[in-house]
């Protein structure tokens, strides 16, 4: 859960803590929850402000994150509410994690956001499974996405293709998340609901976000992609987002404060003129969806924990053309930049080694290229 309102280590924020932990340890329909997740997920009512983003935090509040919600009928911007298809089926035989037939995570992380899991290496067999059969997916869905294809066709691609691979499509019923993969574009920041009668357009960027979870363990991953041939800007977005992700990921290692991650991503995109998201974030990954470490994308001081040999979590910056605000349309799943300019993000899940880091969903030798290698 996402929760830096507080000093790390202040009663304030323990409590904070506390209280989300114990709400998302109640049936979910309590509280009618927002569904969004880019992080883990829950909703609350607290009247404090977050002190990072300034804006109220008493609606839609996750461990990817939180967002205001729009009080418009329908969102402002070009992507509008669609309609989904019915929810795709699971064969019997598939593994399903413990959220699956009911929407509810059983699994909760650790209280102290520095308290975090050590994979074994059995786990880290598993979760490399899952990441690799995650990749694969993301590489077809990818270059599915052509002018007139709908969001729901990739979303069907996604699910056959993980149930041929032996998996279940993570966010299928997480929190009642409708479909099988999220897919945002343009202004949409993350948690796109893929539906029937949303359809790519020649020029539009869309970020496919794809999890499999496979015999036991979660591998999640996402790209932003062109669709047709895109304006330069959105070529230098999807490419400074890229490189503030990566150079993010390279500095990770052993002993490396996962603070710090912000602060890279920080500089460089804002050297561009762009801003990068506040209010959603990485996260801790294998055996559960959503667990510690917290990872922020933008500068703090936060105390969420050194990362350690066998750590396994996501890095996953959005960054946005205009302002970092974004609000969250009435299916509380959408969420939108609030100038309705574009944002891009990449994903790796990612695994600390005895002096680096390994991105297990990284790209293959058959992956697709990205525009600035061809």
């Amino acid at each position: 859960l996402v929760l830096t309102m507080a000093g790390p280590r202040s009663l304030g924020a323990v409590a904070l803590r506390v209280l989300a932990l114990a709400c998302f340890a109640m049936p979910l329909r309590a509280f009618q929850p927002s569904a969004s997740f880019a992080s883990s997920f829950l909703q609350t009512r607290m009247p404090q402000e977050s002190s990072m983003t300034k804006t109220p935090i008493g609606l839609r509040m996750s461990g990817f994150g939180f967002a205001k919600t729009s009080g418009k009928k329908n969102a402002p911007g070009l992507q509008k509410p669609s309609v989904p298809s019915a929810k795709r089926v699971v064969p019997p035989e598939i593994m399903l994690p413990d959220y699956a037939l009911d929407g509810n995570p059983k699994a909760k992380p650790p209280i102290m956001p520095w308290d975090i899991h050590v994979n074994s290496p059995e786990e880290i067999a598993g979760i490399r499974k899952a990441a690799r059969a995650a990749r694969e997916v993301l590489d077809l869905a990818g270059q599915a996405a052509k002018v007139g294809v709908t969001t729901d066709e990739i979303d069907e691609l996604v699910h056959t293709e993980t149930i041929k691979r032996g998996g279940y499509p993570s966010p299928l019923n997480y929190c009642g998340f409708p479909k099988s993969v999220c897919t945002s574009i343009n202004e949409v920041v993350c948690h796109g609901i893929p539906c029937t009668k949303t359809t790519f357009k020649n020029g539009d960027i869309v970020n496919i976000d794809v999890t499999v979870y496979l015999d036991g363990f979660h591998g999640d991953c996402s790209e932003t992609f062109c669709v047709g041939e895109c304006d330069e800007e959105a070529k230098r977005l999807i490419k400074t987002t890229y490189q503030a992700w990566q150079s993010a990921i390279a500095i990770c290692k052993p002993g490396v404060p996962y603070s710090e991650i912000g602060g890279v991503i920080d500089d460089i995109v804002q050297a561009q003129g762009y801003t990068s998201t506040r209010n959603f974030c990485g996260h801790g990954v294998g055996a559960v969806f959503h667990t510690n470490p917290t990872i922020l994308h933008f500068k703090n001081k936060q105390n969420n924990g050194v990362m350690k040999e066998g750590h396994i979590f996501t890095i996953e910056p959005m960054v946005n053309e205009g302002v970092a605000q974004n609000v969250m349309w009435k299916d509380n799943w959408t969420a939108t930049t609030r100038d309705n300019k574009r944002s891009a993000q990449f994903e790796h899940t990612l695994l600390i080694t005895k002096d680096g880091v390994e991105a297990l969903t990284a790209k293959t030798e058959t992956s697709p290229k990205f525009f600035w290698e061809e």
